[in-house]
């Protein structure tokens, strides 16, 4: 009776519980989730980059195709534009590209996560078996306790290793027992994983989608301005070609040149003499204003071929510093281009300019004020106003041609202000 109290006390002893079982399995779960989050934040990131750089993208083609609908003063430099818009098409193709491939590795990770989340079901469906197993089989044993093990004789040793026993199995089921509630643990965190990185990846690759349908209409649009931008240089360059294949004809007898210079300044000045008389006759009658308010606009899109002020064209006339000097702007476009009025007013003049001697050039000269006329050259011989008509700005006045002294189909636009010819672009 002396060792029952020794014995009790072993038996009531505290048992220490074991540490955790396989705890690196949960936080691995855990780190892989917060990998996976950030992955994922860092490809919606991406999108919203793209979805940036496309709208930009977008904004400079719609500014280029205006471009090239209207008046394209520098072909060269419209040229750069297109082909740097088509390198940011390639880098914005290049990152999709990418966002694409991340999407393929975030499923084939989501598949490896789907495994692991099976193989985890398995395993605690096992241990959950083995434990009830265990339990069951400890009620089914009817274990002697024991006192009565001491009681009935047994010697200190037999009673020793009997402790030990009992002491084993119960350690081991408080371990198997933790090992579940951990492996049901590491399962939660699996399956949030699995459910979050699906959402996620099913967003992604809607908003990929869209990206993708953006690209192509950006890159649509982009052919279609470099087409016409082709179109334009090709018209442009044969109007250079023609135009200095004639000036060259021209300049071999500079003597015949002088007197053909001299000629077109003195039909020049008489036609600009016989307009005056006109718009003056228009304004005495209350026909038009003393002053025009508001700018003009283009009448024409296409390319420019020769700026005004001073040139190298010799079949213009000289004028202060400039051995030659071109007194509008010529733009070419296709032939039969619809060309408008720059402003509004009233058509004073349309016929033949007779500057251009026997092979004149058709015009049409509209009045927006006193002091303030356009004039529209080589145009096709057909009109669709009548002079003395009233104008609006951007209505129809006839069609681009190749009458009088013209090396292709062009218009030269001038733009009369207090008696002398000035710069268009200074009211545009």
């Amino acid at each position: 009776m002396f060792l029952v109290p020794f014995v009790m006390g072993i038996i009531a002893a505290p048992v220490v519980a074991p540490g955790p079982v396989n705890g690196d399995e949960l936080s691995d779960a855990r780190a892989q989730q917060a990998a996976l989050a950030k992955r994922i934040k860092d490809q919606k990131a991406l999108v919203a980059q793209i979805s940036a750089s496309q709208d930009a993208l977008a904004g400079q083609i719609d500014d280029t195709k205006n471009q090239l609908e209207g008046l394209t003063q520098d072909l060269a430099a419209t040229r750069r534009k297109v082909d740097a818009l088509t390198a940011d098409i390639e880098q914005i193709k290049a990152e999709y590209d990418g966002l694409v491939r991340d999407l393929g590795d975030l499923d084939l990770q989501l598949q490896r996560i789907e495994l692991q989340e099976s193989e985890k079901k398995d395993q605690l469906r096992e241990r959950k078996a083995e434990l009830a197993d265990r339990i069951r089989d400890a009620y089914e044993a009817e274990r002697t306790s024991m006192l009565e093990t001491f009681l009935s004789g047994a010697t200190f040793t037999d009673m020793l290793a009997e402790m030990s026993t009992q002491l084993d199995v119960a350690d081991q089921d408080r371990a198997l027992a933790q090992q579940i509630a951990q492996d049901r643990e590491t399962l939660m965190a699996l399956h949030q994983t699995v459910d979050e990185t699906r959402a996620s990846t099913d967003l992604l690759r809607q908003q990929t989608a869209v990206q993708r349908q953006k690209l192509d209409r950006r890159m649509a649009e982009l052919q279609k301005a470099a087409a016409r931008l082709r179109q334009l240089e090709k018209a442009a360059q044969a109007a250079l070609d023609r135009q200095k294949a004639q000036y060259a004809k021209l300049a071999a007898d500079k003597v015949k040149l002088r007197k053909a210079i001299a000629a077109a300044a003195s039909a020049r000045r008489k036609l600009q003499s016989r307009i005056n008389k006109l718009i003056a006759a228009q304004y005495n009658h209350g026909n038009i204003p003393s002053q025009y308010n508001g700018s003009l606009i283009w009448p024409m899109g296409g390319s420019i071929t020769q700026p005004f002020g001073c040139t190298g064209v010799v079949f213009e006339p000289p004028l202060g510093s400039c051995a030659h000097f071109h007194n509008g702007i010529d733009m070419v476009a296709p032939y039969g281009t619809p060309v408008r009025a720059s402003g509004a007013g009233r058509v004073v003049y349309i016929g033949w300019n007779y500057a251009d001697g026997p092979d004149p050039a058709f015009i049409v000269v509209i009045a927006h004020s006193s002091g303030l006329s356009t004039w529209y050259a080589h145009l096709q011989s057909r009109y669709p106003v009548h002079a003395g008509q009233v104008v609006r700005k951007g209505q129809v006045i006839g069609w681009e041609g190749n009458t009088g002294h013209s090396t292709g189909a062009h218009l030269h636009w001038m733009v009369e202000f207090n008696g002398n010819f000035v710069n268009p672009m200074l009211f545009t």
